[in-house]
């Protein structure tokens, strides 16, 4: 039997806080990077939350991720500034983005931050929360010039990543919390499909050749196969030029990418923030917002089942549960976690009682 463990997400929290502590990661920085990582298994984003945290003890290990210090500034204008990541961890360089983004945007209306060469960002859907409390608009994209994973349309040689896109909206209710990547998974899922020894649950990859495909094993041959776009073999020319925008964007903008070659595992990033008063007001934007999700909700559904729900209310349902019931992590985390703890004397958190 399949026995689902719940932990209290404070202690996950701690825990993962203690484990970059030992790498000897700033504990600022070590807070932040913890509360996204959790953060994201909260929302279910579970490839991206704690999901991560043993690959970044092993790039702290080998000092492709920097524990400490701070960015450099590229350029600064009033509503705009770029900064240069240096590879320190970026769950903590993006939320200091969305403070800085968010700030601005009180002042000018908008504000936008372009991050270079940061170190993998985790879950963007666990930045958007706190920005639409506020009544703001927040916009994020990545991509990652290392890593070749998903052909452009009509290709068969990978050559950009995933590039995601999540914005937070608010309305009178829960936000519209939207995370969507560019291809139809991320590498992040094809990894633990592998790993498990998994079919994907339809041909959401192709292989060297360009045939559609649901096994992620072509990821790994010689030619390379590749995560199909957003819109599958006939119409991926709207993921390909979504995720085109998503390059220019990020690793345009922050005038460092695919072009320099980098090796480093990380991340572009750009981080958008915008206050509804300073365009049609903040309340008229809450009415607009509020009426069309109304609208979508209440519309039938194709499967009386399955009703129609706004983006992210799923996640912000799996969100209460946890926080009332306890985090079940998806298999293999705890697993990957438990050597780091064992070598750096980190306890892992007790199972709640069930």
């Amino acid at each position: 039997m399949n026995i689902k463990h719940h932990y209290d997400p404070a202690a996950l929290r701690t825990f993962a806080k203690g484990l970059l502590a030992a790498k000897a990661v700033d504990p600022v920085i070590a807070e932040t990077v913890a509360d996204v990582l959790v953060e994201g298994d909260l929302l279910g984003h579970s490839t991206h939350g704690l999901a991560q945290l043993s690959s970044y003890l092993g790039s702290l290990e080998k000092g492709t991720m920097r524990a400490s210090g701070t960015y450099d500034v590229v350029s600064d204008f009033p509503a705009a500034t770029t900064w240069d990541g240096l590879w320190l961890p970026g769950p903590w360089l993006t939320k200091l983005a969305c403070d800085e983004a968010s700030r601005r945007a009180r002042t000018f209306g908008t504000g936008t931050v372009v991050i270079r060469r940061a170190h993998h960002i985790a879950c963007l859907a666990a930045y958007l929360e706190p920005i639409t409390s506020d009544g703001l608009v927040c916009i994020i994209q990545s991509s990652d010039p290392a890593v070749r994973a998903v052909a452009p349309h009509g290709g068969t040689r990978p050559v950009l990543t995933p590039n995601p896109i999540a914005m937070g909206i608010p309305t009178d209710g829960d936000p519209i919390l939207i995370d969507v990547s560019m291809s139809i998974a991320t590498v992040g899922m094809a990894r633990r499909l592998i790993a498990s020894g998994e079919k994907a649950p339809f041909p959401w990859l192709i292989d060297g050749k360009g045939e559609a495909t649901d096994d992620p094993n072509v990821l790994d041959d010689d030619p390379q196969g590749s995560l199909m776009l957003l819109g599958g073999l006939e119409s991926g020319h709207k993921g390909f030029g979504l995720a085109l925008m998503v390059e220019a964007l990020t690793s345009g903008l922050g005038g460092h990418g695919r072009a320099d070659r980098p090796e480093n595992w990380g991340a572009s990033v750009f981080v958008q923030v915008l206050d509804p008063e300073a365009f049609g007001g903040r309340e008229a934007f809450i009415r607009e917002t509020s009426y069309t999700a109304g609208e979508c909700v209440a519309g039938p559904s194709r499967q009386e089942a399955n009703p129609v729900r706004m983006p992210g209310s799923a996640g912000l349902r799996r969100k209460r549960t946890a926080i009332a019931n306890g985090l079940v992590l998806a298999p293999g985390i705890v697993d990957a976690l438990m050597p780091w703890a064992d070598r750096l004397g980190v306890p892992m958190p007790a199972a709640l009682p069930t």
